[in-house]
């Protein structure tokens, strides 16, 4: 493999990882991203899940709107990762 090649492949792969890492912020399904990305769910998840980390609020918004409550209090999950304190 020539370096080129190789800079070709690695641009090919950060466009890929781009592309992919967009589609789960937009809010597409991990099933249709698994899909069109060759992954299986649960390969797919474990190699992004950094990218839909933080997207409890919207995902309450969701489940609030389809509820059809105007409840905004906060859920279980609001708290982002890792900035929770513990009660004492």
């Amino acid at each position: 493999m020539t370096v080129h090649s190789l800079r070709s492949a690695v641009a090919s792969y950060d466009v890929r990882h781009a592309a992919i890492s967009l589609w789960l912020n937009s809010g597409v399904p991990a099933t249709e991203v698994a899909r069109r990305a060759g992954h299986g769910v649960a390969v797919l998840l474990k190699i992004y899940a950094h990218c839909i980390d933080g997207q409890a609020a919207a995902a309450n918004q969701r489940i609030t709107h389809a509820l059809g409550t105007n409840d905004t209090e906060s859920e279980p999950g609001d708290e982002e990762d890792g900035d929770s304190k513990k009660a004492t």
